[in-house]
C-alpha cells in the first residue's frame, strides 16, 4: 500500500530572496521546479506544479506582500495550482487552454499518460487517484506578451516568448540581476520537442536567442540551476543535434 505524504511540498532557500519549492514525493523525472522570488513591493511565483496539494497554504508562511504568479506555460507540472491564486499570468497563446481547463493542451488528458500511478512515491491525499487526476481551470488568469515586464518594486523581469516546447512557453529575465526562469524551455535533460504543440523550428529559433543574454544564472522548470556558460552548452548541444547533417542515406 502506499503511504500518505507527511506534507506534500518542501522548499530550499537558495538566495536571501529566493526559494526553489519542490514536490518531493513525485517522480524525479516529472518533477518540476517551483520558484518564489521576494520583492520590495510584491513576490514572484514562477510555476505552480501539480495541483494535487495547497500550494496557497503551503505558501502562507513565506508570503508577506502581493503575490504575482506567472505559468512559465500550460502544461499540467507548471500549471496545476494557479488556480488557487488572484494575480495570474500566462502567455497569450496559452491563455485561453489555462482559463478553461484543457486538459488536452495542458497535457493532463488520459490519452497522454504522463500522470500514471506509479509516478508518485507517496500519495498527496489517501483518496488520490491518478485516473481521476486533473488541472482545474483559471478563469481569473491574465495574458501575457513578448516584452511586458513583471514588476515586484526593487526588481523587473520581462516576458520573452521562447515557443517550441510549447506554443506559450517564456522565460522571465532580470536584466539587472542577471538572473533567468527559463521554464521548460532549456534545462539539464533531455528537452521535449516532439509534444502536440511543440515545432522543432520554433524551438531551434528560441534557444539561439538565449545565447545573447548576459544571464548570470538560470533557474530552469526542472532539475538543477546553472551559470551562463552551462546555458550556452546545453543551447549549443540541442542546436548540433538538431542540425546535424544527414547521413548519405538520408540525403
Amino acid at each position: 500500500m502506499t503511504l500518505i505524504a507527511p506534507r506534500w511540498f518542501t522548499h530550499d532557500r537558495i538566495h536571501d530572496d529566493l526559494y526553489r519549492i519542490s514536490e518531493p514525493y513525485y517522480n524525479w523525472f516529472n518533477r518540476a521546479n517551483i520558484w518564489l522570488v521576494r520583492g520590495r513591493d510584491a513576490d514572484l511565483l514562477v510555476d505552480t506544479g501539480l495541483g494535487v496539494s495547497s500550494l496557497k497554504l503551503y505558501l502562507s508562511d513565506l508570503l508577506d506582500k502581493p503575490l504575482k504568479v506567472v505559468a512559465s506555460h500550460v502544461h499540467f507540472d507548471h500549471s496545476g495550482s494557479c488556480h488557487e491564486f488572484e494575480q495570474v499570468f500566462i502567455h497569450a497563446n496559452e491563455h485561453e487552454a489555462l482559463c478553461n481547463g484543457d486538459q488536452d493542451l495542458m497535457l493532463a488528458a488520459p490519452i497522454h499518460q504522463f500522470v500514471p500511478q506509479t509516478d508518485f512515491e507517496r500519495l498527496p491525499y489517501a483518496e488520490f487517484s491518478a485516473s481521476e487526476y486533473v488541472v482545474s481551470a483559471c478563469p481569473q488568469a491574465k495574458r501575457l506578451n513578448h516584452g511586458d515586464i513583471i514588476d515586484l518594486g526593487d526588481k523587473a523581469f520581462e516576458v520573452i516568448h521562447l515557443p517550441g516546447h510549447s506554443s506559450g512557453s517564456i522565460g522571465l529575465y532580470d536584466h539587472k540581476a542577471g538572473q533567468f526562469f527559463s521554464g521548460d524551455v532549456v534545462y539539464d535533460g533531455e528537452l521535449l520537442d516532439e509534444l502536440p504543440d511543440s515545432v522543432i523550428d520554433d524551438y531551434i529559433t528560441s534557444v539561439e536567442r538565449l545565447l545573447d543574454l548576459k544571464a548570470e544564472e538560470t533557474h530552469p522548470g526542472h532539475y538543477r540551476s546553472f551559470d551562463r556558460d552551462h546555458l550556452h552548452f546545453l543551447v549549443k548541444k540541442y542546436i548540433n543535434a538538431k542540425k546535424a547533417p544527414l547521413c548519405p542515406s538520408q540525403q
